[in-house]
């Protein structure tokens, strides 16, 4: 189909065309799931890096999922409290995108490079940060996970532009 006929189509045929032509999901999107109101702190922006124990090889876009469990004693910390004042915070859904591009530590006795860095921990840089509208309710997992193509779709429903 020529790109005319891509622009005359139907606006739902025309998103069905928009997915065929991007690669597989698991090919240039992961997911990782985080806690709340950590999760919630990354979607509006605040947050730019996610601690983790591990570094991440990784690159590119992820699929925020806020998981099942919520660190309540997080709840308290006045940073956190200022940044997910008045929001939501939903559990087991996609809550928006972000690139994920680079993975630190930061070298002992140096100040934290953000005030959300966790000393000793890996920290995932974050950009490009896009909170959904509407949660998607899905399953995460531990660790970088590939999406279905279904969960990408729904989230481009929301974020059209969304591309590798």
């Amino acid at each position: 189909m020529d790109p005319v006929q891509r622009v005359q189509a139907p606006i739902g045929q025309r998103a069905l065309l928009l997915t065929a032509t991007l690669p597989p999901a698991g090919d240039w999107i992961r997911g990782i799931s985080i806690r709340q109101p950590w999760a919630t702190s990354i979607a509006s922006g605040a947050k730019t890096v996610e601690n983790r124990p591990k570094p991440w090889s990784w690159r590119g876009w992820l699929l925020l999922h806020a998981g099942l469990q919520t660190d309540r004693a997080a709840l308290r910390l006045p940073l956190v409290a200022r940044t997910i004042r008045g929001r939501d915070l939903p559990t087991g859904a996609v809550i928006g995108v972000a690139r994920l591009t680079g993975c630190h530590q930061d070298p002992n006795g140096s100040p934290p490079c953000t005030p959300w860095s966790e000393p000793g921990r890996w920290h995932l840089e974050l950009a490009g940060v896009q909170e959904l509208p509407l949660p998607i309710p899905a399953r995460g997992q531990l660790g970088p996970w590939k999406p279905t193509e279904d969960l990408v779709a729904q989230v481009r429903q929301q974020l059209p532009d969304l591309r590798p």
